[in-house]
């Protein structure tokens, strides 16, 4: 009998392409969404699919809507990672074996990003995790490392290639991971299929190494207009944002300057394609050429 699998935050950006995945490989999906959520429409149409109306804050309720799941997939938003905890003790009541939290990004054993404000949440999460193993032996976790969201990057995070600009950090040679939206889907899968090699640990995965000079040269190449570039350094935007906190001052334009420092500082590693569980997850990655492919589609 196939495994049932409890997505959180199914309606979300990652959370769409990871129930795809799940559902095309065969496992019975339950997507968790908030009381009175209107985004049921994004979800693929399926038998295998079912959605759980849940109290994100409530361990009981959590409990309740996940009993028989073996696995449960957290892709809460940024603002809400940290406060996976009761999502992470209803999993547990309810005798699931695996969590994977939302993390989704950078190098989780990296130190020098841990100490990033923006990453406080997620460290707590996994710290809670590794104790939460330890406690309840057949409890689980599985934390994935994608880099950064490449298809979704490049409509602006990464550089907008539709409107030929960008905010370039450090020159712009920096070499990143970054992994498309699908492909994480499939290393969700790729995990489940592989869940002793996987078992309370980081994976490592991504498409390509890029760069963003490389990104908009790809795009220049191909149509041959002329980008409006702004230059920064992410070792200023470090200590501005610093300076804020400092202050008190901890909203997303202050906090999301310290993700670029992960990305594209010194030190964070931001390419950790040393680090790679591709081929355990059954991921293929894409060459050069199709990452240009992939850029040359949104012009």
């Amino acid at each position: 009998m196939a495994l049932k699998i409890a997505v959180a935050g199914a309606t979300g950006d990652l959370g769409v392409p990871i129930v795809h995945a799940l559902l095309e490989a065969g496992y019975y999906v339950t997507a968790l969404t908030r009381k009175g959520s209107s985004n049921t429409s994004k979800l693929p149409a399926s038998s295998n699919l079912s959605i759980a109306e849940v109290d994100y804050s409530s361990v009981q309720s959590l409990e309740s809507a996940l009993r028989d799941h073996a696995v449960v997939v957290s892709t809460l938003t940024s603002t809400s990672v940290g406060s996976q905890n009761p999502l992470i003790d209803g999993a547990i009541a309810a005798g699931v074996t695996r969590f994977i939290p939302s993390e989704f990004g950078s190098d989780v054993i990296n130190p020098q990003r841990n100490k990033l404000p923006v990453f406080e949440g997620k460290v707590k999460t996994h710290e809670y995790l590794k104790t939460a193993a330890a406690k309840n032996p057949g409890f689980t976790y599985t934390v994935v490392c994608n880099g950064s969201f490449l298809d979704w990057g490049l409509h602006g995070f990464i550089v907008n290639v539709p409107v030929h600009t960008a905010t370039v950090y450090n020159g712009g040679d920096i070499p990143f991971s970054a992994t498309n939206l699908e492909t994480i889907g499939k290393a969700i899968v790729g995990v489940i299929q592989h869940l002793p090699e996987t078992s309370n640990r980081p994976v490592y995965i991504q498409d390509a190494v890029v760069t963003q000079n490389s990104l908009i040269r790809y795009a220049k190449e191909k149509d041959g207009i002329e980008w409006e570039i702004t230059h920064k350094s992410t070792e200023k935007m470090f200590a501005d944002s610093l300076a804020q906190v400092a202050k008190g001052i901890t909203d997303w334009s202050v906090m999301e300057p310290f993700v670029f420092s992960a990305v594209c500082g010194e030190g964070y590693g931001g390419d950790f394609s040393n680090l790679l569980d591709n081929e355990l997850l059954g991921l293929k990655g894409l060459t050069d050429a199709e990452v240009r492919v992939l850029v040359e589609s949104l012009l």
